[in-house]
């Protein structure tokens, strides 16, 4: 954004809440965030607490890009096909962990879970397998933690399931590339998503040739007019998707995934179906598959309900604070 408002009025804007999330995620039971009133739009600051400084205050860029000033780029579409993401549950929980997500067509599984094996994914992904019959599509999102041979070993014993694709196997570029030319020949697509969100050089794993496509989060990425010209450089298909986002954090995922000239997947931008509750009275879950692309308000009851602890609170606040001198400077 050509100037950024000032520190004063984006924390008089600033509502810090903490929302409960139906299953373990990533290690968290609550999902913390910083909900901003924009003058345009409801936005919201989340990036995950263990991220430092530097990296969250790409996330404040998008948050007040979004809620400040209005993508130059048009919309194409009102609603975006969303995928089901299932998190390392145990196998008797998966049907009804998909249920909450409704008739979606695709499903993401997380697998390469810390304290889970190889068998404890297979027997999910079967599972899933099963429940969405032959026409269902999955995908499987590793998070980077196979090591080369980890995951050249983990897909070829859960291509059987027919893989749409995996997303990041491996945690660095030089891996990604030399493990899609380890599997050519199985047919298994290779999706980057840390490598490109976290990456000082979005862009490596595209000149690397080391993905068939990227994974995109407007947040991580500094908002949605920067996303996409990071995917018209990289000139790879792309899939949108969220961080566990609130349904404001998924109306800016939308709102991205309306105005890319080409999408070909599900997005994953389904996961308010992930949380026990909600920051708004009207909340963004699939329906029939897709969401809406429209704006969310946050709704005066939740903001109450949902409040953050007072020390919680003053955490997010100091944390926007150093992250908006960052972006000052």
């Amino acid at each position: 954004m050509d100037a950024l408002p000032p520190l004063d009025e984006v924390l008089a804007r600033a509502y810090v809440v903490s929302v409960p999330l139906v299953t373990r995620f990533r290690g968290v039971e609550h999902r913390e965030a910083v909900l901003l009133d924009g003058p345009i739009a409801w936005s919201e600051f989340a990036p995950f607490v263990e991220y430092d400084d530097a990296e969250a205050s790409t996330w404040l860029a998008a948050a007040l890009s979004f809620g400040w000033e209005q993508s130059s780029v048009p919309r194409l579409r009102a609603s975006i096909p969303v995928n089901a993401t299932l998190p390392a549950v145990p196998l008797e929980r998966v049907a009804s962990t998909l249920a909450r997500f409704g008739e979606c067509r695709t499903v993401k599984v997380k697998v390469a879970e810390r304290g889970e094996t190889l068998a404890d994914d297979l027997a999910r992904v079967s599972e899933v397998r099963r429940l969405l019959g032959p026409e269902g599509r999955i995908r499987l999102d590793a998070n980077g933690a196979w090591n080369l041979d980890e995951a050249e070993h983990a897909i070829r014993a859960l291509e059987q399931f027919d893989l749409e694709y995996v997303e990041q196997p491996c945690a660095r570029v030089d891996e990604l590339a030399e493990l899609r030319r380890r599997i050519h020949r199985l047919g298994v697509p290779i999706a980057a998503d840390e490598s490109v969100r976290k990456a000082a050089d979005p862009l490596a794993v595209a000149r690397a040739g080391a993905a068939d496509l990227l994974v995109i989060k407007a947040a991580p990425l500094g908002g949605i007019d920067r996303a996409l010209a990071i995917v018209a450089e990289a000139g790879l298909p792309a899939v949108v998707s969220s961080a566990l986002d609130t349904s404001i954090g998924l109306a800016m995922g939308a709102e991205l995934a309306a105005r890319l000239p080409q999408l070909d997947h599900d997005c994953g931008l389904g996961t308010a179906a992930l949380l026990a509750d909600d920051v708004t009275a009207d909340p963004l879950r699939p329906v029939d598959g897709a969401i809406a692309v429209r704006p969310v308000a946050a709704d005066a009851d939740a903001l109450r309900r949902l409040v953050a602890d007072p020390a919680r609170a003053a955490w997010w606040r100091e944390r926007l604070t150093r992250c908006h001198a960052l972006l000052s400077a």
